[in-house]
């Protein structure tokens, strides 16, 4: 009986000592957003995620932490999380990935940015990023053009655009540059509309009605984003036609986009996590770009202001909400 009883007490030490041996994976995720504006991008995460084998709750943690559109934060917040020792760090911004690398050396992170990381400093090329930093490029700046003319094309008669942006942002300033030399190739006069702060956003459409303008770019930096509902909600109550950079828009309200499949996106940030947690280091792991684009019509959002599409541009749409 004593024999016995040592022999499930040792069994018992064995267990325990092998569950506290098995190591939990701390992903630490940094976002310049709200929860609620990435809670579709960060599925797609947690199932890429899935994919292969991690489970949150199980066999990783993952800690959240959002700026809310206050890119003062992002460095604190990134500190917290080094402080936690989080294996590795998916940033999800070119704002966000800067202050991750400007807070650690050492911890892995993997970016999922819209702007251009060379020209940002983010990484030193594409093929060889170098240093403890890797991700996905949005291609976002060559976008613009493409979006202008969609916009044209929903809207024979346009003559006069705007494009809603945040000078403070690197990437926004390469759109701008794009959207610029794309407007002057359709012949269109084109208006700048800044928002620094969540207050600019009234003003702005308000500026924009005032000039008669025909149509409206959205681009994709903070507090734009963070604040989404918010501009969907106003581009609405002026009645202005307005194209958005990915498809989470026209899901909630907005009129159509153009741009990369974000849940993809996503789940192939969940890839990358994957190989740096087997032992591949970032500086090996060359930055992605989109290959596949997808165009968006929510044709709800076109009656309620009016706008009839032409049906050339909605076969082209990959998806029309109705």
């Amino acid at each position: 009986m004593g024999v016995a009883l040592c022999a499930f007490l040792l069994a018992l030490g064995f267990s325990a000592q092998a569950q506290q041996s098995r190591k939990v994976t701390r992903i630490g995720v940094l976002s310049q957003s709200s929860a609620n504006f990435m809670s579709t991008q960060l599925e797609a995460f947690r199932q890429g995620l899935r994919d292969f084998g991690y489970v949150e709750g199980q066999n990783i943690a993952i800690d959240y932490r959002y700026a809310e559109g206050k890119l003062d934060r992002l460095p604190g917040l990134a500190v917290e999380l080094v402080r936690l020792k989080v294996d590795v760090i998916a940033a999800t911004s070119t704002p966000a990935v800067l202050a991750a690398k400007n807070t650690t050396k050492e911890i892995p992170i993997v970016f999922h940015t819209i702007g251009d990381p060379v020209t940002s400093g983010v990484v030193a090329s594409l093929a060889q990023p170098g240093g403890n930093i890797t991700g996905l490029t949005m291609g976002v700046a060559e976008l613009y053009g493409k979006r202008l003319e969609l916009l044209k094309d929903a809207i024979p008669k346009l003559s006069r655009a705007a494009i809603l942006w945040n000078p403070t942002s690197t990437s926004t300033q390469l759109s701008l540059k794009e959207t610029q030399a794309a407007a002057q190739a359709l012949e269109l006069q084109l208006q700048s509309l800044e928002v620094r702060r969540p207050e600019d956003i009234e003003p702005a459409f308000d500026a924009a009605s005032r000039a008669k303008t025909g149509g409206m770019i959205v681009t994709q930096a903070p507090p734009i984003t963070t604040y989404a509902k918010r501009i969907i909600d106003v581009a609405a109550k002026h009645r202005l036609p307005t194209i958005y950079p990915q498809r989470q828009w026209p899901d909630t309200g907005g009129l159509m986009s153009y741009g990369s499949n974000v849940e993809d996106s996503y789940r192939q940030l969940a890839t990358y996590i994957d190989k740096i947690l087997k032992g591949a280091k970032p500086a090996d792991l060359p930055v992605e770009q989109p290959i596949k684009f997808e165009f968006i019509v929510n044709l709800k959002a076109a009656k309620q202001i009016g706008l009839t599409i032409p049906p050339n541009v909605l076969a082209r749409a990959d998806k029309v909400i109705k």
